[in-house]
């Protein structure tokens, strides 16, 4: 149930949040400021899942090559993927390319001016049409994200599990009746920056404008706010990719099923439950007729790479397989290996084919 300790900073809030964001706040973003709800809704959605660090470059890479909306949804969507390559939850990109297209076709280019009009675009959710919403327009909508979820539950002492219906409920209430309705964008952009500043994981409270008050601060229950109820389960799977060359090309293929990396480009690929050993996946390989028994040779093949995903841990082994006769499958490309280049794959094969190229296995 949530509570509340020590009428903590209450009415005085967004008042004293500002006034830290004006004189202590150096928190610098290429965003903040923005304007342009094109460009906010582009850091918006490259943001989430992803840390400030990580997707700066990416923005700005995006706003180079489409300074606006129009720019972006007439792009082809390789090369929108490729741009995106690295930054993963690739539905984000998907619902980027759909939404450009929308708005350029639908609205002339033109985004969307109201709350209720935004949270409608695929892709955005309530907290990003809040941000849009309040930085483009300054329209009175607060923002929860995780940083905000901190801020709160530690200052007011709220124990209700973040990642609950009523916890959702009752942080997105609270958010909108601190927000300063007169500077809403300030206002979010300086809670989030609180956030990621000072009221971080492991917080900087001897530097907190809100020591003096602050619930968990007082009654020593810093590490235990904000509260989560549910524990993430983890699922393992092995990917063993070939790379079958022929005449110094290798096959590709698109990822085209409602998975992971939709749209993303791989070698092809067998997939287990479990690790196997060489002579099995080559045998699965014969059965699908990706190679003839006696007419390949096995080149190398590569230590186990990984990459954690929120929900799954992806094991990948690549094996370079050499054929004599180039297999006819319907949805393979070939390519030579500079023009793996211009194809968008996955984070585990973009470590492989580095520490490849590195190691001239090419």
């Amino acid at each position: 149930m949530a509570k509340k300790g020590n009428e903590a900073p209450g009415k005085g809030f967004s008042e004293q949040l500002l006034r830290w964001d004006r004189e202590q706040n150096r928190r610098q973003m290429p965003w903040k400021g923005e304007k342009d709800p094109y460009k906010i809704w582009l850091s918006e959605i490259i943001l989430q899942q992803t840390r400030v660090e990580h997707g700066v470059s990416y923005y700005n890479e995006f706003v180079r090559n489409f300074p606006d909306i129009k720019k972006l949804a007439n792009a082809s969507e390789e090369k929108i993927f490729k741009l995106w390559e690295g930054l993963g939850y690739y539905s984000r990109c998907r619902n980027l390319i759909a939404t450009a297209r929308s708005i350029a076709l639908e609205r002339n280019g033109v985004f969307p001016k109201t709350y209720e009009e935004i949270v409608t675009l695929k892709g955005v959710g309530p907290y990003t049409a809040a941000a849009i919403s309040s930085f483009a327009f300054n329209l009175p909508y607060a923002v929860v994200d995780g940083n905000v979820f901190r801020v709160l539950a530690r200052i007011f002492g709220i124990d209700t599990p973040t990642d609950s219906t009523e916890g959702k409920k009752y942080f997105a209430q609270l958010a909108n009746e601190l927000i300063d309705k007169k500077k809403a964008g300030a206002y979010n952009q300086a809670i989030m920056d609180f956030g990621a500043m000072i009221c971080k994981p492991v917080p900087h409270c001897d530097q907190c404008v809100f020591n003096k008050s602050c619930y968990a601060l007082l009654n020593k229950k810093i590490n235990e706010l904000p509260v989560k109820e549910k524990k993430i389960s983890i699922k393992k799977r092995w990917f063993y990719y070939l790379l079958i060359e022929h005449n110094n090309q290798l096959a590709i293929r698109q990822r085209t099923a409602k998975d992971i990396w939709q749209q993303l480009y791989e070698f092809p690929m067998i997939e287990n439950t479990q690790d196997l050993e060489q002579d099995g996946i080559l045998a699965r390989a014969e059965k699908q007729n990706w190679f003839i028994r006696g007419k390949y040779e096995v080149v190398t093949q590569s230590p186990v790479y990984k990459q954690q995903l929120s929900h799954q841990l992806i094991a990948g082994k690549f094996i370079h397989i050499r054929v004599k006769n180039k297999p006819a499958q319907a949805d393979w490309q070939w390519v030579n290996e500079t023009g793996l280049g211009k194809f968008a794959f996955p984070r585990v094969i973009n470590q492989f084919l580095q520490k490849a190229r590195e190691q001239s296995l090419f």
